[in-house]
This record gives C-alpha cells, structure tokens and sequence, in this order.
C-alpha cells in the first residue's frame, strides 16, 4: 500500500510539475505573439474598394505586428463565404477578416449566413456613403432622372449590385423602399466586377460607393447621380447629396477588422494595439484618402457598441424593404 501510495504522489507531482512548466510556455508563446504571419481574409474579389483598403492596411500593418499580413480573397454568396471562413478559422489570433456592413443584413437574410455574434470585433476602419452611378448611354443626369424612369416603367431600370446581404443590394434596397421604385437588380460577386459591368453596359445603374467609381466618373466614362450622405464626399464635390436634389436618404456602408471569437485576450489586444497604431498613422491616412477612403479607427469596445447601434439602426430597415426573413427580432 505505501509503494502504491508513493507511485501515485509521484505522478501526480509529475502532472503538476508539468503544469507548472508548461504555463510560462504559453505565457511566452502569447509574449512572442505573433511569430508568424497573419492571414487577412477579405470577403470579396480583388481589386474592389474592400481589397484595395485591406491590402493597404495589410503593408502598412506590418512594422506594427513585425510579421507579414497576407491578404486572401474569399468571394462569394455575397460576402457569406469569406465571413464564415473568417468565423470558423482557428481562434489563435494568426486569422483576421474584414467585415462590412453587409454582415449585419446576413445576419438577418441569409439562412446560411453566419450570426454576426460569431466574430470577434478588433479595430474600425471607416465609413464610406453610399451613391447612385449610371452609365452614360442611359442619359440619366440626376437622381430625379433615376426615379422618372423606374417609375415609368417598373423593373426596366437595371442596377448592378452585390448578392442579398451584401451593401450595395441594401443599398438599392432601401433606395427602392424610400422612393417608391422598382428596378431589377443584377447580382455581381464584389464591386469590382459590378463596377465592370456597369461601364460595359451590362446594367444601367449601380450603388457601390465613391471610390469605386470617382475615377471613371472623373474620365466621363460613368456618371455619379447623387451620395447618399449629409454632405458631399471630399472625392466627389461636384456631385449633389440625395438631401440637395430633395430626397432625404442618408445610408452608407462600412468597413471593421475582426476574429473569430475565442482568441486569447492577450493577442485580442495586441492585435487591436498594433491595427490601431497602423490606422491613426500619419502616412497610412494619407495613402487611404488619396485612394478615396475615409479612416476613423475605433479599439475593441467602442467598434462593437458601434456594431450593436448599427444593428439597432439598420433593423427597422431591412424589416421595411423586406430583407428580414430568419432571425427576425422580438
């Protein structure tokens, strides 16, 4: 019995001895964080705003982190597949994601769509307003021009769009809903290839935003009809708000960085601390504005109160243009 006795004690120091060396182990593995690079994962296809902004902040984002950040493209289903693949990831903190405004209307929409619940919110990247762009050929000159031909004819004004879920078809959503038209929307996987389709004259209109489209507005090849925002976008001051052609609809769309939940609080935060360092640098602003994005960086808990108001704003909404079919709210 005593030998018995001695041969437990003995393994069950084993156990604890090893406990206790293993501890500092992963205390150090979370002090070296991150020793290897971080995967960016963007929901969309490349060359869209949503890419172009990641892939900047992916440069940039490396002298603050001291690894590499890979952007890796994920289209599909509107957004839907990059999100889940950004939900499902490893929580290890070596896998972040770009969400936008889209994952909200998902969340509501999309049965299959992930619950927005199942990310983890890091930083805040900015906001971009929404706009209406058409192809010359349609002689659309304004936004009054847009809403005479909808309604002269329902359904024969095209509107290029991401899929159900997506920003650009809640935008053309809500627009459809508040000035009592009907258009047919034409799914595309991101706004660049809606982008393509509208200067080839595949679709009439589109809703992405500003800086997708100010150069080719600039050249004459596409015409912003009117921003869906308080004041004219710093890109674009030639082209009248919604509010000054006598339409009072202000939507937009926005971008945050986030991670699948469950990642240890001490990489969560070392993550917030370096994306936020590379957000509020002096040069990164710079390159954003010059390539048309807005930044207004947000830590952990200020961008998850802001993802909890937007839902709170963005519900009724959805609920009004009819795009709440599964996790309807009580």
């Amino acid at each position: 019995m005593l030998q018995r006795s001695k041969t437990i004690l003995a393994t069950l120091t084993a156990a604890v001895l090893a406990g206790a060396f293993a501890a500092p182990a992963a205390l150090a593995d979370d002090h070296d964080f991150p020793s290897q690079p971080v995967t960016l994962i963007v929901p969309w296809s490349p060359g869209g705003g949503s890419d172009t902004s990641m892939r900047l902040v992916a440069e940039a984002a490396e002298a603050h982190l001291g690894q590499p950040v890979v952007v890796v493209n994920r289209p599909g289903a509107g957004g839907a597949e990059g999100t889940r693949a950004i939900a499902s990831a490893e929580a290890d903190g070596y896998t972040i994601g770009m969400v936008g405004s889209g994952v909200i209307a998902r969340h509501y929409g999309n049965p299959n769509a992930n619950d927005y619940g199942d990310l983890q919110p890091i930083v805040f990247f900015g906001a971009d307003p929404g706009a209406l762009t058409a192809n010359p050929s349609t002689g659309f000159k304004s936004v009054s021009d847009f809403v005479d031909a909808a309604k002269a004819e329902p359904g024969s004004v095209t509107n290029g769009n991401d899929q159900p879920g997506g920003s650009s078809y809640i935008s053309i959503s809500v627009l459809e809903n508040e000035l009592g038209v009907e258009v047919t929307k034409v799914p595309y996987e991101g706004f660049a290839p809606t982008v393509a389709a509208l200067l080839a004259g595949e679709v009439m209109t589109a809703t992405v935003p500003v800086p997708d489209v100010i150069e080719h507005h600039k050249n004459g090849d596409l015409v912003l009809l009117g921003v869906t925002d308080t004041s004219r976008h710093f890109l674009a001051s030639d082209v009248p708000t919604f509010q000054e052609q006598g339409f009072d609809i202000v939507i937009g769309s926005w971008r945050m960085l986030v991670a699948p939940q469950g990642v240890p609080q001490e990489r969560l935060e070392k993550l917030e601390q370096a994306l936020i360092a590379t957000l509020s640098d002096a040069a990164f602003v710079e390159r954003a504005n010059a390539a048309g994005f807005g930044v207004n960086p947000m830590g952990i808990d200020d961008t998850t109160a802001f993802l909890k108001a937007f839902d709170d704003t963005l519900y009724p909404v959805l609920k009004a243009s009819d795009l709440v079919k599964v996790r309807d709210r009580n």
